[in-house]
């Protein structure tokens, strides 16, 4: 990959802000959906592909306010960087609410690392699945300790399951039907995803 300052078109060292509002614009220009039934959409998809790259680069490995990409051997040394973890897109791909193809897109990625077990867990609650959401924010956390998005999503979580439980075992009440628990362990997991990802749902939670 070029060098990702250049593939933003920001000046190396840039900051953090630079690189999101850079990012932010490449996005609405390249992005796939405008590019529906147009022959120049793979090309458009192969740029996005490029630019979600070099934005999770500068993102993820201490990128910004430094200029130390120029000197990095970019055959692999000083550059660990893999390029099949788009995790940029994936973030958009949940926040738009497409958790199949962010799900897909996880599952082809080989290397698991802390962020693949953050949005992994992102997932699993947008999905319901929320036993296997706690299990991997756990993970996320363990991996990456001092990670405050990752610590804040997975106290959430153990919060909202703290709640739940306080409410009550009795999962037969209401057979035949969703049980007052099942309600409002619903209501809780939905007001998780949306403190996750900058929202509230239930302000008192």
């Amino acid at each position: 990959m070029e060098n990702p300052y250049k593939v933003l078109g920001v000046r190396e060292g840039a900051s953090a802000d630079e690189i999101k509002t850079a990012y932010k614009e490449l996005a609405k220009k390249y992005h796939p959906d405008k590019y529906v039934n147009n022959p120049l959409g793979d090309l458009a998809a192969e740029k996005m592909k490029e630019i979600n790259e070099a934005y999770d680069y500068l993102m993820k490995n201490g990128g910004a306010g430094n200029r130390s990409y120029g000197s990095a051997n970019h055959s692999g040394q000083g550059y660990s960087y893999q390029s099949n973890n788009n995790y940029a897109y994936i973030r958009s791909l949940i926040n738009s609410g497409n958790i199949g193809e962010a799900e897909r897109q996880l599952n082809n990625i080989k290397i698991r690392d802390a962020e693949w077990n953050y949005l992994m867990g992102l997932v699993m609650m947008r999905k319901g699945w929320y036993d296997s959401a706690y299990q991997y924010l756990l993970h996320a956390t363990q991996m990456a300790p001092h990670n405050a998005e990752y610590r804040n999503a997975f106290n959430s979580i153990s919060r909202a399951g703290n709640m739940y439980r306080n409410m009550g075992a009795d999962r037969g009440y209401g057979q035949g039907g969703m049980s007052t628990c099942d309600c409002c362990s619903n209501l809780i997991c939905a007001d998780c995803c949306c403190e996750m990802m900058g929202g509230d749902l239930i302000s008192c939670c």
